[in-house]
């Protein structure tokens, strides 16, 4: 489905490490990828960001030089007022945009990740559910009422839902996302609404520093795929623009394994 004319609010993940990082490039981000698959679907999109401006409007001109549309805008998840700070701004380049402050796709990709159980701080899951799964809940809040009917909420999670990993608080952070897309599904289904979340598995992204340009890294980490190596971004992106086209319009209330078969059984 050509998405020509709709508009679509994605998140740039530009805390890679949990904490502010003004410096990192975003050189292999699933929300570069997602903007960019979307915007060349034509969509008109509104990159989000919280501290890296040159990561994000990065991500724009690149959309652009592709002979697509985009703006940004800023604001810092997990802090008082960070949805208002958002919307205004996201309100003020819809208008300007196209005239109407209206939105057909909402990808909500912004994260962190967390220490294990052993180390983790009361602080530092504060910040963590505040992040992943506080910001959603109430960026969906306020997007119901400029979300078009036949719209898209699309998730993204972890495959740390589905299997035994050390990162446990983080998993739990995303499993809660996945019972809200659930749960919304069943409550948007009458506008034509899809809620769906993507799980993504072991992916070369700048959240996995260690690896980039390593395929020996990559192999071994993917080994445990049923289709090894490890996921690239691109992988993922694919994925978000089904459930975000026609096609992807009967599919609602799923968590979409998007890991290559992560840790599926043993190999026989």
């Amino acid at each position: 489905m050509s998405r020509q004319n709709q508009t679509f609010l994605e998140q740039h993940n530009d805390e890679p490490d949990g904490q502010d990082s003004p410096g990192h490039r975003c050189l292999a981000c699933i929300g570069r990828a997602i903007a960019r698959r979307l915007a060349a679907d034509g969509a008109l999109v509104a990159v989000h960001y919280g501290n890296n401006e040159t990561a994000a409007r990065e991500t724009a001109q690149l959309i652009e030089k592709d002979g697509g549309q985009a703006f940004v805008v800023r604001a810092e998840l997990g802090v008082p007022g960070d949805v208002d700070t958002l919307f205004a701004a996201l309100e003020a380049g819809l208008g300007d945009g196209t005239g109407q402050v209206r939105l057909d796709i909402l990808v909500n990709n912004a994260a962190i990740t967390a220490e294990t159980i052993e180390t983790i701080t009361p602080e530092a899951f504060d910040r963590l559910i505040a992040i992943n799964t506080k910001a959603p809940l109430f960026i969906i809040q306020r997007t119901l009422p400029l979300l078009n009917d036949g719209g898209r909420i699309i998730n993204l999670t972890t495959a740390a839902t589905r299997i035994a990993m050390p990162e446990q608080p983080y998993a739990m952070s995303k499993a809660a996302v996945e019972v809200l897309s659930r749960s919304l599904a069943q409550t948007l289904g009458a506008r034509g609404i899809t809620v769906n979340a993507v799980a993504p598995g072991p992916t070369v992204t700048d959240m996995n520093p260690w690896m980039i340009d390593n395929p020996q890294v990559q192999q071994m980490v993917g080994s445990g795929n049923a289709i090894p190596p490890v996921g690239q971004p691109a992988d993922i992106a694919e994925v978000v623009a089904f459930l975000a086209s026609e096609a992807g319009g009967w599919v609602t209330g799923q968590v979409i394994d998007a890991s290559g078969g992560c840790f599926l059984g043993p190999r026989v």
